[in-house]
């Protein structure tokens, strides 16, 4: 989200280096006491599919005097996060469990708003090594990786197929093959690509995507921005050209995942860079999709060669103003479990981060694209993992929306983000 695990510890070093400047020393000084036992909460984004709601109800039944409530955050994970930070400076103790999004550990740890998950509680080995990684803080883990992601680009196989095109390994060749499909009758009216432009998280993610993919780097491997340079401008460049072209539909500038996912579920795409939970919903029989058994993944492209994912996924992590922490580590404990992740896997195609499943023949039958999606996790990058994460990630969506749109040269947009990122990471 080879290549990729090389900036895997370049966004490590990002997070040692400002890690050192935060004001609240190092967080895993603290010894918590995970006691108390009753109601608790669950602050997580909005339940949109009703998957998570299925799976805390399972808890409930078992555990009458120590119920879940789920409170609903928004869909946008920027508003998640400023609602989290927000009940954390207050230290309120209204968020009992926290679904953070994997890139916020760092900034929730090192602000001592979540605790140290116990040495005995989670064995580390049983998860994919990049959920673990993004999960922890200064080698100690601050939560437990629930799901994970990987981008994967969903394409229309039936119209591949029947232009003679293959599934993409480079930009080049998704633009060769649209002009194939796109010439095709049953083709009319639809675009070539689309991900998320729009200016929030999603676009930190695709741009991080635009720059490894091109053999860019957004910081080097001793956490310093590297993001002024050729192949990022190159991996950059071929996406301003693709909205200037018409290969990327001007109003996808404004889509996040749900815009994109009702237009390629709609029959308006013929590639989608996507998470794996549009597998299941596009999937649907039941006339909500227009593509179900029309299509097909495949890894993500990139300039040159296959692409690198931006990685994924929520951790699920205890406040540290929270009450009745013994009950919110063992359902901490339950939501990871395998039972939980296969059955989050077959509710809503969610991402598991236990590495068993994905070797499940049984599940593999069911979601072919199991075995492409954990090769995408284990070579993802990881967005930048720094305490000062919500300057870090708007300064990379000013950046570039502003270049997307036009309104500066891809050139000019990284000289002003490495500008922006050295101050960040000077603590300015």
């Amino acid at each position: 989200m080879g290549n990729r695990l090389a900036r895997t510890g370049a966004a490590i070093g990002v997070v040692a280096a400002l890690g050192a400047c935060s004001t609240n020393g190092g967080a895993q000084d603290q010894s918590p006491e995970f006691t108390g036992r009753g109601p608790i909460t669950l602050a997580a984004g909005k339940d949109n599919s009703g998957t998570l709601t299925k799976v805390v109800d399972r808890w409930n039944k078992a555990h009458s005097k120590e119920p879940v409530r789920i409170i609903d955050l928004s869909d946008s994970p920027d508003e998640q996060r400023r609602r989290m930070i927000q009940n954390a400076e207050l230290k309120s103790g209204e968020f009992t469990v926290l679904s953070l999004d994997t890139v916020w550990t760092a900034e929730f740890a090192a602000n001592r708003w979540v605790l140290p998950i116990p040495e005995d509680a989670i064995d580390p080995s049983a998860f994919l090594k990049p959920t673990v990684e993004g999960a922890s803080y200064r080698g100690h883990m601050y939560a437990v990786p629930e799901t994970s992601d990987g981008g994967l680009l969903f394409y229309r196989k039936d119209l591949l197929q029947k232009a003679g095109a293959k599934p993409p390994a480079t930009w080049g060749q998704m633009r060769q093959a649209c002009d194939k499909v796109l010439a095709l009758p049953e083709a009319e009216g639809m675009s070539c690509y689309a991900g998320q432009f729009e200016k929030y998280e999603g676009l930190t993610v695709n741009f991080a995507e635009m720059v490894n993919g091109a053999g860019g780097l957004i910081m080097d491997a001793e956490g310093r921005p590297a993001v002024d340079s050729p192949e990022a401008e190159r991996g950059l460049q071929f996406f301003v050209e693709a909205f200037k072209e018409g290969l990327i539909p001007k109003k996808a500038i404004t889509f996040k995942e749900e815009e994109g996912r009702q237009a390629f579920q709609g029959g308006r795409l013929v590639f989608h860079r996507q998470w794996p939970y549009q597998y299941a919903l596009a999937s649907n029989e039941d006339g909500s999709s227009k593509v179900s058994g029309r299509f097909s993944v495949a890894p993500l492209p990139g300039m040159d060669g296959p692409g690198v994912s931006s990685l994924g996924g929520h951790n699920l992590a205890v406040s540290a103003f929270a009450k009745n922490k013994a009950t919110a580590l063992d359902f901490v404990k339950f939501m990871t479990s395998e039972k939980m992740q296969r059955e989050k896997l077959l509710l809503n195609s969610n991402a598991p981060t236990l590495g068993s499943l994905y070797d499940e023949k049984s599940l593999i039958a069911k979601y072919p694209y199991l075995p492409v999606l954990k090769q995408s996790i284990l070579s993802a990058t990881p967005r930048p993992r720094v305490v000062r994460y919500g300057d870090a990630t708007t300064a990379i969506q000013e950046s570039a929306y502003s270049a997307l749109k036009g309104e500066t040269t891809p050139r000019e947009a990284l000289r002003q983000l490495q500008g922006k990122l050295e101050r960040i990471s000077q603590g300015e």
